[in-house]
């Protein structure tokens, strides 16, 4: 055997190996569905009970047990890009933002953007809908005024127009 084929043979062996290699390290990038941490809060379990009235995923963990209190309180984590449908609550509603970057909308208004330390009271049967920016994780605490008979009515679902148009800043 000369040594140029030799030399030719071990570069394309290299090069296959390398190409196999790259591509096995992004197929497992793309598979790391990993939640980072957004606060210091528990992020729960894969909000699957109410996944039909979200596009996109989010998770759901109850902070409250004692309902003696009856100040039902629970952190909700939004992936990039999750916001739920449109909405109202017959006992208000209030979110506390702990973490990435939010966005909240009540129907007729401006969309405002939301970032950890914000509070946004939601009065009764006001229509809105809340959830991550597009590039952000995004999580809230959230809790029901008046949790004895507070109802919650889902609506339809925020269109991609609306979302693109909340998501300028």
């Amino acid at each position: 055997m000369n040594l140029k084929y030799l030399t030719q043979t071990a570069s394309i062996s290299v090069l296959i190996f390398t190409l196999v290699l790259g591509s096995n390290l992004k197929s497992q990038n793309k598979m790391n569905t990993e939640i980072p941490k957004i606060s210091d809060f528990a992020t729960g379990e894969e909000n699957t009970g109410y996944a039909q009235y979200f596009s996109g995923k989010s998770w759901l963990a109850p902070l409250t047990i004692n309902k003696d209190l009856n100040v039902p309180v629970a952190n909700v984590t939004f992936e990039p890009g999750c916001r739920n449908n449109w909405h109202s609550h017959t006992g208000g509603q209030l979110l506390i933002v702990v973490g990435g970057e939010g966005i909240y909308q009540e129907r007729g208004k401006p969309a405002r953007h939301l970032k950890t330390g914000d509070i946004v009271e939601i009065g009764p049967n006001v229509e809105h809908w809340h959830g991550a920016t597009s590039d952000s994780w995004f999580s809230h605490l959230a809790t029901n005024g008046n949790p004895n008979n507070n109802e919650n009515t889902w609506l339809e679902p925020v269109t991609d127009e609306v979302y693109r148009e909340a998501n300028k800043k």
